[in-house]
């Protein structure tokens, strides 16, 4: 299978692609620079240019059957500018799989029924604007129409770490208690449900 990556560079993306092509697929990664992608590999592609522009996403997503963005809001907005092209391009290409790793910010409120979290007293961060970015793409998907089948992965506290196969998932909200998520646990729960499609058009929090 040929799966699609954007943010093939970031700490959940990278792993996400290194597990891709262990299990045998072909990956296409749209990177800014092909110099931090640090990696060859004969079934990679690497697409150089920018997210938000639908010329390079026809490029990056051509032939593929799933979509994995693992892209950060890097302080601007490059993370809601891309996604109307990116569903417009999947739409036009009919590709109908995509998982996109979130923010625990934009799951429900369990102390505050009606709010998301990064709305609520749950947060603790001053700023949510990176929230902001996530719940807009949010919106996005939740408007969007079938047979677009998308999965938005919400991990909380995200440190450096690798995979440990100990961690909870819960739809639409955090797991009780759940104050961290290693980046090798979040990716390959991204990996996973890729492949599998258990979360169908939902939210799934994620917390060790």
């Amino acid at each position: 299978m040929q799966i699609t990556i954007l943010g093939a560079t970031g700490r959940v993306g990278r792993e996400v692609m290194l597990r891709a092509l262990a299990d045998g697929h072909s990956v296409h990664a749209l990177v800014r620079s092909i110099e931090k992608l640090e990696l060859s590999h004969p079934q990679l592609k690497a697409i150089v240019g920018d997210a938000r522009e639908e010329a390079m996403l026809k490029q990056a997503v051509a032939g593929s059957s799933v979509v994995i963005s693992a892209l950060g809001t890097d302080g601007g907005d490059t993370l809601s500018s891309c996604f109307p092209g990116l569903l417009a391009v999947m739409e036009q290409q009919a590709i109908h799989r995509l998982v996109t790793v979130g923010t625990a910010g934009i799951l429900e409120s369990r102390t505050e029924p009606g709010l998301l979290r990064y709305q609520s007293s749950e947060s603790k961060r001053r700023s949510t604007r990176a929230a902001e970015e996530h719940h807009a793409v949010l919106r996005l998907l939740e408007a969007s129409a079938e047979p677009l089948n998308w999965t938005l992965v919400c991990p909380t506290y995200l440190p450096d770490g690798p995979y440990t196969g100990v961690y909870r998932s819960e739809q639409d909200y955090l797991p009780e208690g759940g104050l961290q998520i290693t980046v090798g646990d979040t990716a390959d729960f991204t990996y996973n449900e890729a492949i599998s499609g258990a979360f169908a058009r939902c939210r799934v929090g994620l917390a060790e």
